[in-house]
């Protein structure tokens, strides 16, 4: 697990360490649309619950840019899609799950909000949403953003359809895209104030990190949390 503090918030970018679950999802993994075992992923999630000392809040990622703003934790019930949560209650960890996308928390002294950009999200503005949505609830407030757990760039590499959705950050000779560094832009241009990436890559470490591209399709998740402290 990994600690960040942003000012007005806590941040928790959990790994595989940690939990009930066995095999290829081994431990902590938080996925309840993977295959694992259900009650294990809930104990490996009331775990993480734990770990922040509140309720969870998320949405169902579809790599797209919706961001929703919540007041309360969320019932499995009311699930909507979305990359990423908002919220300005104490007491709710926004949390999104990654398995080589880009955890990215954001903070106000107001407010905090976790985004899931993968090369989708990222290419079609989900930290945008996330700034914009995080601002309707604090106008005002420097904005300090942690980017976690994610494919580095010395493992991304990418074909020419993805590529092409970053004209500005061309591929490197190796045929990798640097996801962090466009995301570390996207926050500047979006008005953060000031972004620290915990430098870990998933696919470097898959024995510490579920990681997709590092260990194939059936693998577990974790996840990136924030809350106010």
């Amino acid at each position: 697990m990994i600690e960040v503090e942003l000012p007005g918030a806590m941040v928790r970018f959990t790994a595989r360490a940690g939990g009930v679950s066995d095999g290829p999802y081994a431990a902590l993994n938080l996925g309840l649309l993977t295959d694992d075992d259900p009650a294990a992923v809930e104990e490996n999630r009331r775990r993480a619950a734990a770990l922040a000392g509140a309720a969870l809040a998320w949405g169902r990622q579809v790599h797209g840019t919706r961001v929703v703003t919540v007041d309360g934790p969320t019932a499995p019930a009311d699930v909507v899609d979305a990359d990423g949560v908002v919220t300005a209650a104490r007491g709710v960890a926004a949390i999104v799950l990654t398995a080589d996308c880009l955890p990215v928390a954001l903070a106000t002294p107001d407010a905090v909000a976790m985004v899931h950009a993968g090369w989708g999200g990222l290419a079609g503005g989900v930290l945008q949403a996330g700034v914009d949505a995080l601002r309707a609830l604090d106008p005002d407030g420097a904005i300090h953003a942690a980017i976690g757990p994610g494919a580095g760039a010395c493992c991304y590499e990418v074909g020419d359809e993805v590529a092409a959705r970053f004209p500005d950050a061309p591929r490197r000779a190796d045929r990798t895209l640097d996801l962090k560094g466009i995301a570390a832009r996207r926050l500047v241009d979006a008005g953060v104030a000031h972004v620290h990436d915990v430098q870990r890559c998933t696919m470097c470490e898959p024995d510490v990190f579920f990681s997709h591209r590092a260990s194939g399709p059936i693998t577990g998740r974790q996840g990136g949390l924030v809350w106010r402290s």
